[in-house]
Protein backbone atom coordinates (compact mmCIF):
# COMPACT_ATOMS: atom_id res chain seq x y z
CA UNK A 1 0.00 0.00 0.00
CA UNK A 2 1.65 3.38 -0.64
CA UNK A 3 1.83 5.90 1.70
CA UNK A 4 -0.67 8.92 0.35
CA UNK A 5 -3.00 5.38 0.17
CA UNK A 6 -2.21 4.83 3.77
CA UNK A 7 -2.71 8.64 4.55
CA UNK A 8 -5.98 8.74 2.57
CA UNK A 9 -7.31 5.59 4.85
CA UNK A 10 -6.12 6.75 8.07
CA UNK A 11 -7.73 10.00 7.34
CA UNK A 12 -11.27 8.46 6.41
CA UNK A 13 -11.59 6.50 9.65
CA UNK A 14 -10.38 8.86 11.58
CA UNK A 15 -13.44 11.14 10.03
CA UNK A 16 -15.24 8.70 10.42
CA UNK A 17 -14.93 7.85 14.41
CA UNK A 18 -15.25 11.85 14.87
CA UNK A 19 -18.77 11.61 12.88
CA UNK A 20 -20.07 8.64 14.99
CA UNK A 21 -18.85 10.29 18.49
CA UNK A 22 -20.38 13.59 17.79
CA UNK A 23 -23.40 11.78 16.60
CA UNK A 24 -23.57 9.83 19.58
CA UNK A 25 -23.47 12.73 22.01
CA UNK A 26 -25.54 15.09 19.92
CA UNK A 27 -28.81 13.05 20.19
CA UNK A 28 -31.54 15.30 18.77
CA UNK A 29 -31.56 18.38 15.86
CA UNK A 30 -34.13 20.65 17.50
CA UNK A 31 -35.54 22.23 20.28
CA UNK A 32 -39.03 22.09 21.29
CA UNK A 33 -40.47 25.17 23.70
CA UNK A 34 -43.89 23.91 24.53
CA UNK A 35 -46.27 26.13 26.79
CA UNK A 36 -49.28 24.98 28.69
CA UNK A 37 -52.48 27.16 28.78
CA UNK A 38 -53.30 27.09 32.52
CA UNK A 39 -57.11 26.89 32.51
CA UNK A 40 -57.37 23.72 29.89
CA UNK A 41 -53.99 21.98 31.25
CA UNK A 42 -56.36 21.85 34.71
CA UNK A 43 -59.54 21.10 32.88
CA UNK A 44 -57.80 18.07 31.00
CA UNK A 45 -55.99 16.70 34.19
CA UNK A 46 -57.41 13.63 35.96
CA UNK A 47 -56.44 15.46 39.44
CA UNK A 48 -58.05 18.52 40.08
CA UNK A 49 -55.35 21.75 40.33
CA UNK A 50 -54.89 22.64 43.82
CA UNK A 51 -54.05 26.20 42.70
CA UNK A 52 -56.75 27.83 40.31
CA UNK A 53 -55.45 28.18 36.73
CA UNK A 54 -54.56 31.92 35.32
CA UNK A 55 -55.69 32.38 31.79
CA UNK A 56 -51.88 32.36 30.54
CA UNK A 57 -49.94 30.52 28.36
CA UNK A 58 -46.92 29.40 30.73
CA UNK A 59 -43.88 26.66 29.92
CA UNK A 60 -44.33 23.37 30.35
CA UNK A 61 -40.56 22.32 28.89
CA UNK A 62 -37.91 22.84 26.57
CA UNK A 63 -36.65 19.17 24.64
CA UNK A 64 -34.22 18.70 22.83
CA UNK A 65 -36.00 16.89 20.04
CA UNK A 66 -35.54 14.45 16.82
CA UNK A 67 -37.44 15.03 13.12
CA UNK A 68 -37.25 11.25 12.33
CA UNK A 69 -36.66 8.76 15.85
CA UNK A 70 -36.84 8.72 19.16
CA UNK A 71 -36.24 11.51 21.38
CA UNK A 72 -33.89 11.57 23.93
CA UNK A 73 -34.87 11.62 27.64
CA UNK A 74 -32.96 11.21 30.95
CA UNK A 75 -29.11 11.91 29.63
CA UNK A 76 -27.82 12.42 32.68
CA UNK A 77 -24.52 10.62 33.02
CA UNK A 78 -24.26 7.36 34.50
CA UNK A 79 -21.99 7.54 37.10
CA UNK A 80 -20.40 4.89 39.76
CA UNK A 81 -19.94 7.27 42.51
CA UNK A 82 -22.95 9.37 43.09
CA UNK A 83 -22.76 12.99 42.37
CA UNK A 84 -24.83 15.67 44.04
CA UNK A 85 -27.56 17.42 42.00
CA UNK A 86 -26.66 20.88 40.86
CA UNK A 87 -29.00 23.70 43.19
CA UNK A 88 -31.13 25.89 40.78
CA UNK A 89 -29.52 29.40 41.50
CA UNK A 90 -31.55 31.13 43.89
CA UNK A 91 -31.41 34.38 41.47
CA UNK A 92 -33.71 33.02 38.57
CA UNK A 93 -36.17 31.45 40.44
CA UNK A 94 -38.36 34.73 40.88
CA UNK A 95 -38.96 34.73 37.36
CA UNK A 96 -39.55 30.61 36.95
CA UNK A 97 -41.91 31.02 39.48
CA UNK A 98 -44.20 33.41 36.57
CA UNK A 99 -43.24 32.03 34.04
CA UNK A 100 -42.59 28.05 34.56
CA UNK A 101 -45.20 27.51 37.22
CA UNK A 102 -46.32 23.90 38.37
CA UNK A 103 -50.00 24.18 37.44
CA UNK A 104 -51.19 21.26 39.23
CA UNK A 105 -49.18 22.48 42.34
CA UNK A 106 -47.90 25.78 42.93
CA UNK A 107 -46.39 25.06 46.09
CA UNK A 108 -44.00 22.39 44.32
CA UNK A 109 -42.70 24.89 41.68
CA UNK A 110 -39.14 23.53 42.13
CA UNK A 111 -39.49 19.86 41.61
CA UNK A 112 -41.15 20.36 38.32
CA UNK A 113 -38.43 22.27 37.00
CA UNK A 114 -35.90 19.08 38.46
CA UNK A 115 -37.91 16.75 36.56
CA UNK A 116 -38.07 19.00 33.12
CA UNK A 117 -34.44 19.11 33.47
CA UNK A 118 -33.91 15.66 34.45
CA UNK A 119 -35.97 14.35 31.66
CA UNK A 120 -35.00 16.66 28.98
CA UNK A 121 -32.66 19.92 29.42
CA UNK A 122 -29.65 17.00 30.13
CA UNK A 123 -29.78 16.12 26.36
CA UNK A 124 -29.56 19.20 25.16
CA UNK A 125 -25.23 19.41 25.64
CA UNK A 126 -23.94 20.46 23.92
CA UNK A 127 -26.10 24.02 23.14
CA UNK A 128 -27.23 23.94 26.54
CA UNK A 129 -24.24 23.76 29.09
CA UNK A 130 -25.78 22.92 32.08
CA UNK A 131 -29.11 23.00 34.48
CA UNK A 132 -28.41 26.48 34.88
CA UNK A 133 -28.11 27.27 31.71
CA UNK A 134 -31.01 25.79 30.81
CA UNK A 135 -33.15 27.38 32.84
CA UNK A 136 -31.51 30.79 31.86
CA UNK A 137 -32.16 29.36 28.11
CA UNK A 138 -36.04 29.27 29.14
CA UNK A 139 -36.28 32.81 30.73
CA UNK A 140 -34.53 34.26 27.81
CA UNK A 141 -37.06 32.84 25.12
CA UNK A 142 -39.99 33.42 27.22
CA UNK A 143 -39.18 37.25 28.12
CA UNK A 144 -36.27 38.53 26.19
CA UNK A 145 -37.00 36.86 22.95
CA UNK A 146 -41.05 37.53 23.45
CA UNK A 147 -41.50 34.02 22.79
CA UNK A 148 -44.48 34.12 25.22
CA UNK A 149 -47.81 32.38 23.08
CA UNK A 150 -50.62 34.50 25.51
CA UNK A 151 -48.48 37.92 23.91
CA UNK A 152 -47.96 36.26 20.15
CA UNK A 153 -51.61 35.85 20.29
CA UNK A 154 -52.74 39.13 22.27
CA UNK A 155 -50.75 40.65 19.34
CA UNK A 156 -53.32 39.06 17.22
CA UNK A 157 -56.28 40.08 18.94
CA UNK A 158 -57.06 36.86 20.05
CA UNK A 159 -57.32 36.63 23.99
CA UNK A 160 -58.71 33.65 26.34
CA UNK A 161 -62.33 34.69 26.49
CA UNK A 162 -63.36 31.28 25.82
CA UNK A 163 -64.78 31.76 22.07
CA UNK A 164 -64.24 29.05 19.32
CA UNK A 165 -61.68 30.25 16.56
CA UNK A 166 -60.53 28.45 13.83
CA UNK A 167 -57.04 26.58 13.47
CA UNK A 168 -56.10 28.44 10.74
CA UNK A 169 -56.78 31.55 12.53
CA UNK A 170 -55.12 30.62 15.79
CA UNK A 171 -51.72 28.70 13.67
CA UNK A 172 -51.66 32.29 11.58
CA UNK A 173 -51.31 34.17 14.53
CA UNK A 174 -48.43 32.21 16.00
CA UNK A 175 -46.56 32.36 12.73
CA UNK A 176 -46.92 36.46 12.58
CA UNK A 177 -44.66 36.30 15.74
CA UNK A 178 -42.02 33.48 15.19
CA UNK A 179 -40.80 34.43 11.24
CA UNK A 180 -43.92 32.75 9.75
CA UNK A 181 -43.14 28.83 11.02
CA UNK A 182 -45.33 26.72 11.51
CA UNK A 183 -46.28 25.68 15.18
CA UNK A 184 -47.79 22.57 16.92
CA UNK A 185 -50.83 22.57 18.19
CA UNK A 186 -52.29 19.91 21.40
CA UNK A 187 -56.46 20.01 22.09
CA UNK A 188 -58.48 17.79 24.23
CA UNK A 189 -62.06 17.85 24.99
CA UNK A 190 -63.92 18.70 27.86
CA UNK A 191 -67.38 18.78 28.61
CA UNK A 192 -68.16 18.74 25.18
CA UNK A 193 -65.89 22.02 23.51
CA UNK A 194 -62.34 21.46 22.14
CA UNK A 195 -60.24 23.42 24.20
CA UNK A 196 -56.41 24.94 23.15
CA UNK A 197 -54.15 23.03 25.49
CA UNK A 198 -50.64 23.29 24.21
CA UNK A 199 -48.85 25.16 21.93
CA UNK A 200 -45.34 24.39 20.79
CA UNK A 201 -42.68 26.28 19.28
CA UNK A 202 -39.74 24.89 17.21
CA UNK A 203 -36.32 26.03 16.81
CA UNK A 204 -32.98 24.62 14.84
CA UNK A 205 -30.56 22.30 16.89
CA UNK A 206 -28.92 25.99 18.54
CA UNK A 207 -32.51 27.28 19.96
CA UNK A 208 -31.32 30.11 17.87
CA UNK A 209 -33.98 30.08 14.69
CA UNK A 210 -37.50 29.63 13.97
CA UNK A 211 -38.19 26.14 11.99
CA UNK A 212 -41.27 24.38 11.53
CA UNK A 213 -42.66 22.00 13.62
CA UNK A 214 -41.87 18.49 12.72
CA UNK A 215 -43.97 15.71 13.86
CA UNK A 216 -47.47 17.17 13.96
CA UNK A 217 -49.99 15.58 16.11
CA UNK A 218 -51.84 13.22 13.57
CA UNK A 219 -55.44 13.44 12.83
CA UNK A 220 -57.25 10.63 14.79
CA UNK A 221 -55.22 11.49 17.81
CA UNK A 222 -57.31 12.66 20.81
CA UNK A 223 -54.74 15.89 21.27
CA UNK A 224 -55.38 16.30 17.32
CA UNK A 225 -56.74 20.17 16.94
CA UNK A 226 -59.83 20.23 14.37
CA UNK A 227 -60.26 22.71 11.72
CA UNK A 228 -62.62 25.31 13.96
CA UNK A 229 -64.26 25.78 17.00
CA UNK A 230 -61.31 25.57 19.22
CA UNK A 231 -61.81 27.13 22.01
CA UNK A 232 -58.86 29.80 24.00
Amino acid sequence: MGITRMIYMVTMVFSLIVLILSSSTTGYDYFQFTQQYQLAACNSNPTPCKDPPEKLFTVHGLWPSNSNGPDPVNCKPKTKVPQAPQPIDASLKPQLDIIWPNVFNRADNESFWNKQWDKHGTCGSPTIKDKNHYFQTVIKMYITQKQNVSRILSKANINPDGIGRTRKLIESAIRNGTNDKEPKLKCQKYNGTIELVEVTLCSNYLGKQFINCPNKIPEGSRYFCPIKDIQY
